[in-house]
């Protein structure tokens, strides 16, 4: 996911529970360092060609530098919706604007030593010309699923991005999605 910069630390984010349900804010530096459960939206990305939009954060991301995702997306603010975060951070990290509003697919809680935070992942289809923010990505291209799968275990990926990917084909295999 590409969420995180240092010039955002102070932004204020809903800190939520097991149950996802709001217990407090706090600005997003010390909701990570205090290992506070937040939100975050995962928005996956394909072209008309059916390809997925994959990219490198840049190394200045407070969480995750120089890794790679095939997700957009980011922290939900405070008050936020799900879909409002979706919508926003896509435009932004994308470059583009009057993008459709991504389609939900499904929740799940992402949990580490080190982070935590409830996780909805959306797909949209993206026919306008991106202008991919520099301060957000240095790299991107569109890629097959075929391409993609191939780079998984080659490429330092996102942990959280590549947790999502992972249970979006796992849902898409049990046929739930």
């Amino acid at each position: 996911m590409t969420d995180q910069q240092p010039l955002n630390a102070d932004e204020i984010l809903d800190v939520v529970d097991e149950n996802d349900q709001v217990v407090g804010q706090a600005p997003r530096g010390e909701a990570y360092a205090r290992r506070m459960r937040t939100r975050s939206a995962f928005v996956l990305v394909r072209d008309a060609e059916d390809r997925i939009f994959v990219h490198r954060r840049t190394p200045q991301k407070l969480v995750f530098p120089a890794h790679y995702d095939m997700f957009v997306g980011g922290v939900v603010g405070a008050g936020e919706s799900y879909d409002e975060a979706a919508l926003r951070e896509a435009e932004e990290e994308l470059g583009v604007q009057g993008l459709a509003r991504p389609e939900p697919l499904f929740k799940f809680l992402y949990e580490t030593a080190e982070h935590t935070w409830w996780s909805a992942v959306y797909q949209v289809r993206c026919t306008l010309p991106v202008a991919p923010q520099e301060a957000e990505i240095d790299w991107y291209a569109f890629l097959t699923e075929e391409e993609l799968g191939r780079q998984l275990d080659v490429r330092p990926w996102t942990p959280d991005g590549l947790a999502a990917y992972r249970e979006l084909l796992a849902r898409r295999e049990a046929g739930d999605l």
